[in-house]
């Protein structure tokens, strides 16, 4: 077969939108997708492979299948047992007992992970680059490494010509388990040859406590710290929902309490008023998923953005469906034994 990225500019668009006519997706998600995988297989097939685990929105779509819109970006958590084992020691739980220590160990990951990601991850995507020939650049801000790539088309411009590589290294990863992920225009275009990985992912029900109470915090404060398109998580809950795993994530424990635990040491939020949110309350009875007044505004007008640049695969549901779906996933969360 013949690789994708050894076809001319012009064989490389004609492909796209070949792909794009049988699948009904848009041409410039496609291509954001190969370039999500390539990135995903550059990581995990380097040395540092074993110690990294992808996680978020895009290991749902690529890894789980189990979210129907574009999932652009690509967040991974480096062991922290990789890089601070001086720092923790032999702790089974590997997490601060106290905030001057959270301050510290923060301090010392933060800097070794800057200087990770720049002597080893930025020299080695531009090195694969260089060597394969490909139309993209690497730049790097802190623990973010941009692989920006020349487009061959282009959407209304929501959805930007780069994909995201955000490392974190504050927790380990766990649960997780090994995933064969493929570019989306593979399915459409088996005379070609794509680029494919073999990550290991963060369990699909971790990340849905992980989501939920990223949405209970948008929740108490009304605002959301991502920036745009926090409108996913609601999306993305509501078809972990469908698919089963949000029954497994509350009928099990122990994933809402590893990140209630996690983020109450290393992601303290307060509401308007100065008062701490509680993980631990929001994944024992007291979680909201549905905000109020404005924020409510706020999510329809992100939603509906992301609905008018085609990141959703499918037909997709209103937002009043949407929130409806949320609001009962909330009470079902709430109401476990």
């Amino acid at each position: 077969m013949t690789d994708f990225f050894e076809l001319t500019t012009a064989e490389r668009l004609e492909a796209l939108n070949a792909a794009a006519s049988s699948s009904g997706r848009q041409p410039h998600l496609l291509e954001k997708d190969i370039w999500v995988v390539w990135g995903l297989r550059q990581l995990f097939d380097g040395p540092h492979g074993s110690h990294l685990v992808f996680k978020g929105g895009t290991s749902l779509s690529k890894a789980y299948g189990v979210i129907r819109r574009f999932s652009e970006d690509i967040d991974l958590t480096y062991d922290i047992r990789a890089i601070a084992a001086d720092l923790i020691g032999d702790a089974k739980a590997p997490l601060p007992v106290s905030k001057s220590q959270e301050k510290k160990w923060s301090k010392a990951i933060r800097s070794r992970l800057t200087a990770w990601v720049t002597s080893e991850i930025v020299p080695r995507l531009r090195k694969d680059l260089e060597r394969q020939s490909l139309p993209a650049s690497v730049r790097v801000e802190d623990n973010k490494v941009f692989i920006n790539y020349v487009p061959l088309t282009a959407g209304t411009g929501y959805v930007h010509p780069a994909v995201m590589l955000e490392f974190g290294a504050r927790s380990t990863g766990e649960p997780n388990e090994q995933h064969h992920i493929q570019c989306d225009a593979a399915a459409y275009l088996p005379m070609l040859e794509f680029p494919t990985a073999t990550p290991q992912a963060m369990r699909a029900e971790r990340t849905f406590w992980e989501k939920a109470t990223a949405m209970h915090v948008f929740c108490a404060q009304g605002i959301f710290r991502g920036g745009e398109r926090f409108s996913r998580h609601w999306h993305d809950v509501a078809r972990l929902d469908a698919a089963g795993f949000v029954d497994k994530a509350i009928t099990d424990t122990a994933f809402g309490k590893a990140v209630a635990d996690h983020k109450s040491i290393f992601f303290i939020e307060k509401s308007p008023c100065g008062e701490l949110i509680d993980y631990h309350a929001a994944v024992s009875g007291g979680l909201q998923l549905v905000p109020d007044n404005a924020a409510l505004a706020n999510l329809a007008s992100d939603y509906q953005h992301m609905v008018d640049d085609g990141l959703f695969l499918d037909d997709v549901e209103p937002f009043e469906t949407l929130i409806d779906r949320c609001r009962l996933i909330q009470k079902k969360a709430n109401a476990r034994p």
